[in-house]
Protein backbone atom coordinates (compact mmCIF):
# COMPACT_ATOMS: atom_id res chain seq x y z
CA UNK A 1 0.00 0.00 0.00
CA UNK A 2 3.00 2.34 0.20
CA UNK A 3 2.56 2.83 -3.53
CA UNK A 4 -0.34 5.15 -2.80
CA UNK A 5 1.79 7.52 -0.70
CA UNK A 6 3.49 8.77 -3.87
CA UNK A 7 0.29 9.66 -5.70
CA UNK A 8 -0.29 13.25 -6.74
CA UNK A 9 -3.57 13.14 -8.66
CA UNK A 10 -5.28 16.34 -9.73
CA UNK A 11 -8.81 15.51 -8.58
CA UNK A 12 -10.05 19.09 -8.72
CA UNK A 13 -8.82 19.57 -12.27
CA UNK A 14 -10.94 16.61 -13.41
CA UNK A 15 -14.03 17.60 -11.41
CA UNK A 16 -16.23 18.42 -14.40
CA UNK A 17 -15.66 14.98 -15.91
CA UNK A 18 -16.88 13.37 -12.71
CA UNK A 19 -19.79 15.78 -12.43
CA UNK A 20 -20.82 14.40 -15.83
CA UNK A 21 -20.48 10.83 -14.51
CA UNK A 22 -22.71 11.71 -11.56
CA UNK A 23 -25.23 13.29 -13.91
CA UNK A 24 -25.31 10.17 -16.07
CA UNK A 25 -25.87 7.97 -13.02
CA UNK A 26 -28.73 10.19 -11.91
CA UNK A 27 -30.19 9.99 -15.41
CA UNK A 28 -29.92 6.20 -15.16
CA UNK A 29 -31.98 6.37 -11.96
CA UNK A 30 -34.60 8.50 -13.71
CA UNK A 31 -34.69 6.08 -16.65
CA UNK A 32 -35.04 3.10 -14.29
CA UNK A 33 -38.00 4.72 -12.50
CA UNK A 34 -39.72 5.49 -15.82
CA UNK A 35 -38.95 2.08 -17.32
CA UNK A 36 -40.17 0.17 -14.27
CA UNK A 37 -43.12 2.48 -13.69
CA UNK A 38 -41.78 3.50 -10.30
CA UNK A 39 -40.39 1.39 -7.46
CA UNK A 40 -41.87 -1.97 -6.58
CA UNK A 41 -43.00 -1.85 -2.97
CA UNK A 42 -43.03 -4.94 -0.78
CA UNK A 43 -45.86 -5.85 1.57
CA UNK A 44 -44.29 -3.66 4.26
CA UNK A 45 -45.70 -0.68 2.35
CA UNK A 46 -48.59 -2.14 0.32
CA UNK A 47 -50.30 -4.45 2.78
CA UNK A 48 -51.03 -8.10 2.09
CA UNK A 49 -51.96 -11.47 3.56
CA UNK A 50 -50.53 -12.86 6.78
CA UNK A 51 -50.58 -16.60 7.47
CA UNK A 52 -49.26 -18.58 10.41
CA UNK A 53 -48.71 -22.24 9.56
CA UNK A 54 -47.76 -25.01 11.99
CA UNK A 55 -46.12 -28.29 10.94
CA UNK A 56 -46.21 -31.58 12.76
CA UNK A 57 -42.52 -32.14 12.00
CA UNK A 58 -39.73 -29.62 11.68
CA UNK A 59 -39.16 -28.07 8.25
CA UNK A 60 -36.35 -26.05 6.71
CA UNK A 61 -37.32 -22.48 5.86
CA UNK A 62 -35.54 -22.64 2.50
CA UNK A 63 -37.68 -25.63 1.50
CA UNK A 64 -40.86 -23.72 2.31
CA UNK A 65 -39.51 -20.73 0.37
CA UNK A 66 -38.88 -22.90 -2.69
CA UNK A 67 -42.39 -24.31 -2.42
CA UNK A 68 -43.93 -20.83 -2.42
CA UNK A 69 -41.88 -19.81 -5.47
CA UNK A 70 -42.95 -22.92 -7.37
CA UNK A 71 -46.61 -22.26 -6.50
CA UNK A 72 -46.46 -18.92 -8.33
CA UNK A 73 -46.44 -16.59 -5.32
CA UNK A 74 -44.00 -13.94 -6.52
CA UNK A 75 -43.80 -11.52 -3.59
CA UNK A 76 -43.65 -12.93 -0.09
CA UNK A 77 -41.65 -13.03 3.13
CA UNK A 78 -41.07 -16.01 5.41
CA UNK A 79 -40.12 -16.11 9.06
CA UNK A 80 -39.83 -19.03 11.45
CA UNK A 81 -40.89 -18.81 15.06
CA UNK A 82 -38.15 -17.92 17.50
CA UNK A 83 -39.09 -20.84 19.78
CA UNK A 84 -39.63 -23.66 17.33
CA UNK A 85 -38.96 -24.73 13.74
CA UNK A 86 -42.50 -26.11 13.42
CA UNK A 87 -44.19 -22.72 12.92
CA UNK A 88 -43.73 -20.61 9.80
CA UNK A 89 -45.17 -17.13 9.28
CA UNK A 90 -45.90 -16.11 5.70
CA UNK A 91 -46.53 -12.57 4.49
CA UNK A 92 -47.50 -12.12 0.85
CA UNK A 93 -48.86 -9.37 -1.36
CA UNK A 94 -52.60 -9.36 -1.88
CA UNK A 95 -53.34 -11.03 -5.21
CA UNK A 96 -56.59 -11.51 -7.06
CA UNK A 97 -57.42 -14.56 -4.96
CA UNK A 98 -59.64 -14.25 -1.93
CA UNK A 99 -58.27 -15.17 1.48
CA UNK A 100 -59.84 -18.60 1.21
CA UNK A 101 -58.42 -19.22 -2.27
CA UNK A 102 -54.97 -18.06 -1.18
CA UNK A 103 -55.11 -20.28 1.89
CA UNK A 104 -56.03 -23.31 -0.22
CA UNK A 105 -53.23 -22.55 -2.69
CA UNK A 106 -50.64 -22.43 0.09
CA UNK A 107 -51.98 -25.54 1.85
CA UNK A 108 -52.08 -27.60 -1.36
CA UNK A 109 -48.57 -26.52 -2.37
CA UNK A 110 -47.10 -27.34 1.05
CA UNK A 111 -48.97 -30.66 1.30
CA UNK A 112 -47.58 -31.72 -2.07
CA UNK A 113 -44.06 -30.72 -1.02
CA UNK A 114 -44.17 -32.31 2.44
CA UNK A 115 -46.35 -35.43 2.20
CA UNK A 116 -46.97 -37.01 5.58
CA UNK A 117 -46.16 -33.80 7.46
CA UNK A 118 -49.51 -32.63 8.85
CA UNK A 119 -49.96 -28.87 8.55
CA UNK A 120 -52.44 -26.53 10.18
CA UNK A 121 -53.19 -22.91 9.27
CA UNK A 122 -53.47 -21.28 12.69
CA UNK A 123 -54.13 -17.76 11.45
CA UNK A 124 -54.87 -16.04 8.15
CA UNK A 125 -55.78 -12.38 7.84
CA UNK A 126 -55.49 -9.42 5.51
CA UNK A 127 -53.19 -6.58 6.55
CA UNK A 128 -54.44 -3.35 5.00
CA UNK A 129 -52.30 -0.71 3.29
CA UNK A 130 -52.84 1.73 6.19
CA UNK A 131 -49.98 0.02 8.01
CA UNK A 132 -47.86 0.44 4.90
CA UNK A 133 -48.64 4.15 4.72
CA UNK A 134 -47.59 4.54 8.34
CA UNK A 135 -44.30 2.75 7.67
CA UNK A 136 -43.70 4.89 4.57
CA UNK A 137 -44.19 8.08 6.60
CA UNK A 138 -41.87 6.78 9.29
CA UNK A 139 -39.23 5.98 6.67
CA UNK A 140 -39.46 9.51 5.23
CA UNK A 141 -39.21 11.04 8.70
CA UNK A 142 -36.16 8.88 9.43
CA UNK A 143 -34.39 10.15 6.30
CA UNK A 144 -35.30 13.78 6.91
CA UNK A 145 -34.19 13.78 10.53
CA UNK A 146 -30.98 11.92 9.65
CA UNK A 147 -30.11 14.42 6.91
CA UNK A 148 -30.97 17.41 9.10
CA UNK A 149 -28.86 16.04 11.94
CA UNK A 150 -25.92 15.51 9.60
CA UNK A 151 -26.16 19.08 8.24
CA UNK A 152 -26.18 20.49 11.78
CA UNK A 153 -23.30 18.30 12.93
CA UNK A 154 -21.05 18.98 9.93
CA UNK A 155 -21.87 22.70 9.98
CA UNK A 156 -20.99 22.84 13.69
CA UNK A 157 -17.89 20.66 13.24
CA UNK A 158 -16.45 22.73 10.40
CA UNK A 159 -18.03 26.07 11.35
CA UNK A 160 -19.68 26.46 7.94
CA UNK A 161 -23.14 25.50 6.73
CA UNK A 162 -21.65 25.11 3.23
CA UNK A 163 -19.69 22.05 4.27
CA UNK A 164 -22.82 20.53 5.83
CA UNK A 165 -24.90 21.13 2.71
CA UNK A 166 -22.15 19.68 0.49
CA UNK A 167 -22.03 16.57 2.68
CA UNK A 168 -25.78 16.05 2.46
CA UNK A 169 -25.71 16.53 -1.32
CA UNK A 170 -23.15 13.70 -1.40
CA UNK A 171 -25.42 11.54 0.75
CA UNK A 172 -28.45 12.20 -1.45
CA UNK A 173 -26.28 11.44 -4.49
CA UNK A 174 -25.39 8.02 -3.04
CA UNK A 175 -28.86 7.15 -1.76
CA UNK A 176 -30.70 8.16 -4.94
CA UNK A 177 -28.32 6.31 -7.27
CA UNK A 178 -28.28 3.21 -5.04
CA UNK A 179 -32.07 3.26 -5.08
CA UNK A 180 -31.89 3.57 -8.87
CA UNK A 181 -29.84 0.38 -9.08
CA UNK A 182 -32.49 -1.34 -6.94
CA UNK A 183 -35.28 -0.21 -9.25
CA UNK A 184 -33.24 -1.10 -12.35
CA UNK A 185 -32.99 -4.77 -11.33
CA UNK A 186 -36.63 -4.70 -10.11
CA UNK A 187 -35.92 -5.45 -6.46
CA UNK A 188 -38.73 -4.74 -4.02
CA UNK A 189 -38.49 -1.88 -1.57
CA UNK A 190 -39.12 -2.95 2.01
CA UNK A 191 -38.07 -1.97 5.52
CA UNK A 192 -34.75 -3.81 5.07
CA UNK A 193 -33.98 -1.60 2.06
CA UNK A 194 -34.77 1.52 4.10
CA UNK A 195 -32.38 0.31 6.81
CA UNK A 196 -29.71 -0.34 4.16
CA UNK A 197 -30.09 3.15 2.67
CA UNK A 198 -29.82 4.75 6.13
CA UNK A 199 -26.72 2.64 6.82
CA UNK A 200 -25.31 3.77 3.49
CA UNK A 201 -25.98 7.41 4.43
CA UNK A 202 -24.00 6.98 7.66
CA UNK A 203 -21.16 5.27 5.84
CA UNK A 204 -21.05 7.98 3.17
CA UNK A 205 -20.92 10.86 5.65
CA UNK A 206 -18.11 9.14 7.57
CA UNK A 207 -15.81 9.19 4.53
CA UNK A 208 -16.73 12.79 3.78
CA UNK A 209 -16.03 14.00 7.33
CA UNK A 210 -12.60 12.36 7.32
CA UNK A 211 -11.75 14.12 4.05
CA UNK A 212 -13.16 17.49 5.16
CA UNK A 213 -11.24 17.26 8.42
CA UNK A 214 -7.97 16.78 6.52
CA UNK A 215 -8.81 19.71 4.21
CA UNK A 216 -9.46 21.98 7.19
CA UNK A 217 -6.23 20.88 8.84
CA UNK A 218 -4.20 21.55 5.71
CA UNK A 219 -5.83 24.96 5.30
CA UNK A 220 -4.34 25.94 8.66
CA UNK A 221 -0.83 24.66 7.98
CA UNK A 222 -0.40 24.95 4.21
CA UNK A 223 -1.19 28.62 3.72
CA UNK A 224 1.01 29.33 0.67
CA UNK A 225 -0.81 26.98 -1.72
CA UNK A 226 -4.10 27.77 -3.43
CA UNK A 227 -7.33 26.05 -2.46
CA UNK A 228 -7.30 23.49 -5.28
CA UNK A 229 -3.79 22.34 -4.33
CA UNK A 230 -4.85 21.99 -0.69
CA UNK A 231 -7.87 19.85 -1.61
CA UNK A 232 -5.81 17.67 -3.96
CA UNK A 233 -3.16 17.24 -1.28
CA UNK A 234 -5.81 16.29 1.29
CA UNK A 235 -7.49 13.72 -0.96
CA UNK A 236 -4.17 12.09 -1.80
CA UNK A 237 -3.24 11.94 1.88
CA UNK A 238 -6.44 10.12 2.92
CA UNK A 239 -6.55 7.91 -0.17
CA UNK A 240 -4.90 4.91 1.52
CA UNK A 241 -7.32 5.07 4.44
CA UNK A 242 -10.29 5.41 2.08
CA UNK A 243 -9.24 2.53 -0.18
CA UNK A 244 -8.49 0.12 2.68
CA UNK A 245 -11.64 0.91 4.64
CA UNK A 246 -13.93 0.81 1.62
CA UNK A 247 -12.40 -2.38 0.28
CA UNK A 248 -12.91 -4.08 3.66
CA UNK A 249 -16.58 -3.08 3.73
CA UNK A 250 -16.96 -4.09 0.08
CA UNK A 251 -15.58 -7.59 0.74
CA UNK A 252 -17.89 -8.07 3.74
CA UNK A 253 -20.90 -6.86 1.73
CA UNK A 254 -20.02 -9.27 -1.09
CA UNK A 255 -19.77 -12.13 1.40
CA UNK A 256 -23.23 -11.30 2.76
CA UNK A 257 -24.60 -11.00 -0.77
CA UNK A 258 -23.38 -14.41 -1.93
CA UNK A 259 -23.54 -16.41 1.33
CA UNK A 260 -25.85 -14.51 3.68
CA UNK A 261 -29.13 -15.96 2.47
CA UNK A 262 -32.30 -14.51 1.03
CA UNK A 263 -33.20 -12.32 4.00
CA UNK A 264 -29.99 -10.24 3.95
CA UNK A 265 -29.54 -10.34 0.16
CA UNK A 266 -31.06 -6.95 -0.68
CA UNK A 267 -29.32 -5.24 2.25
CA UNK A 268 -25.96 -6.51 1.01
CA UNK A 269 -26.77 -5.45 -2.56
CA UNK A 270 -27.33 -1.85 -1.44
CA UNK A 271 -24.10 -1.86 0.57
CA UNK A 272 -22.07 -3.17 -2.38
CA UNK A 273 -23.31 -0.34 -4.60
CA UNK A 274 -23.16 2.20 -1.78
CA UNK A 275 -19.59 1.39 -0.77
CA UNK A 276 -18.34 2.35 -4.22
CA UNK A 277 -20.59 5.41 -4.40
CA UNK A 278 -19.53 6.55 -0.93
CA UNK A 279 -15.91 6.86 -2.02
CA UNK A 280 -16.91 8.44 -5.32
CA UNK A 281 -19.12 11.12 -3.76
CA UNK A 282 -16.62 12.10 -1.07
CA UNK A 283 -13.77 12.56 -3.54
CA UNK A 284 -15.51 13.62 -6.73
CA UNK A 285 -18.71 15.35 -5.53
CA UNK A 286 -18.45 16.82 -2.03
CA UNK A 287 -14.89 18.20 -2.16
CA UNK A 288 -15.30 19.70 -5.69
CA UNK A 289 -18.61 21.30 -4.63
CA UNK A 290 -16.88 23.01 -1.71
CA UNK A 291 -14.13 24.17 -4.07
CA UNK A 292 -16.62 25.52 -6.62
CA UNK A 293 -18.53 27.44 -3.95
CA UNK A 294 -15.42 28.91 -2.32
CA UNK A 295 -13.92 29.97 -5.65
CA UNK A 296 -17.14 31.58 -6.85
CA UNK A 297 -17.55 33.35 -3.50
CA UNK A 298 -13.99 34.68 -3.70
CA UNK A 299 -14.68 36.03 -7.19
CA UNK A 300 -17.85 37.77 -5.99
CA UNK A 301 -15.97 39.33 -3.06
CA UNK A 302 -13.22 40.60 -5.39
CA UNK A 303 -15.79 42.16 -7.72
CA UNK A 304 -17.52 43.80 -4.77
CA UNK A 305 -14.24 45.22 -3.47
CA UNK A 306 -13.20 46.49 -6.92
CA UNK A 307 -16.42 48.44 -7.18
Amino acid sequence: MRFFTSLDIDFIGSRYKFFIVSGLLLLMTTFALIYRGGPSYAIDFTGGIFMQISFQDKVALQDVRKTMEESGISSFELQSSGNTDNIVMLRAKKNRESLEEFENLVKNSISSRFPGNVIKVEKVEYVGPSVGKHLARQAIYAFLFALLGMIVYVAFRFKSSLWGVASVIGILHDVIISFGFLVLVNKETNITIVAALLTLAGYSINDTIVLFDRIKENMRFVVKEDFSAIINKSINEVLVRTVVTSFTVFVIACSLFFFGGEVIHNFAYVMIIGTVLGVFSSVFVCAPLVYEWEIRRSKRLKKAVSR
